[in-house]
């Protein structure tokens, strides 16, 4: 063999020896890149669950538009007052607000500790007939019955009421049930904004006023 065919061959051997290195490499650089793909891929799939899931930690309900943006009346506003303080602050609560004078019991509520507060609207107050509605405003013993039976003594948080049944100040029972952003207080008023936070109370603006039940 002379010099010039020994050096092809030598050549030859060499390509054919570097070959499977490059090939191994590059799919190394494919594998990993595919892997960190499907990594990320596997992060976000397992991180929306827990966003799906998060708990109600914000003001709910058709009627939280009504409610001031800033001031006293605003939710930030709520939360710096006491739960009778705060509610004289929202005009679509004037009439419950002049009923718990009306009973004295403005400084009860005040003063209380971890109240749960179902507040009745202005709305709620004008499906009474006037004259009804006189009559209980007149009877501080029955009104004073009346509006403790809207309090409970504890926070509740929106998932206590998917199906929960509480006492209430008045010594009556208050049932709830729903899920999500809907709830229904003893099967006949809808929270309408709900999760309001004052510096003492949880309150839950709803669209009828609760009779007591025994």
């Amino acid at each position: 063999m002379n010099n010039r065919a020994f050096r092809r061959v030598a050549l030859a051997v060499s390509a054919a020896a570097v070959l499977p290195l490059v090939l191994t490499a590059c799919s190394g650089d494919g594998d990993t890149s595919a892997s960190g793909s499907g990594a990320s891929a596997a992060k976000s799939s397992s991180a929306a669950p827990a966003e799906e899931t998060k708990p109600l930690n914000e003001p709910f309900g058709p009627a939280c538009s009504t409610v001031p943006q800033d001031g006293a009346g605003s939710f930030a506003g709520m939360a710096q007052d006491p739960v009778a303080t705060a509610a004289s602050n929202n005009p679509a609560l004037s009439t419950l607000v002049a009923a718990v004078k009306q009973a004295g019991l403005v400084d009860t509520l005040n003063n209380a500790e971890n109240l749960t507060v179902f507040a009745p609207t202005n709305d709620a107050f004008a499906k009474i007939p006037k004259a009804d509605l006189d009559k209980l405003l007149a009877d501080k013993e029955q009104l004073t019955t009346v509006l403790t039976s809207h309090v409970v003594g504890q926070r509740l948080a929106p998932a206590q009421l998917e199906k929960g049944s509480f006492d209430t100040l008045a010594k009556t029972k208050l049932t709830t049930a729903g899920s999500g952003t809907d709830y229904t207080v003893n099967d006949s008023s809808k929270v309408v904004c709900g999760n309001v936070q004052t510096s003492n109370a949880t309150v839950y603006i709803i669209d009828t006023v609760l009779m007591p039940m025994s």
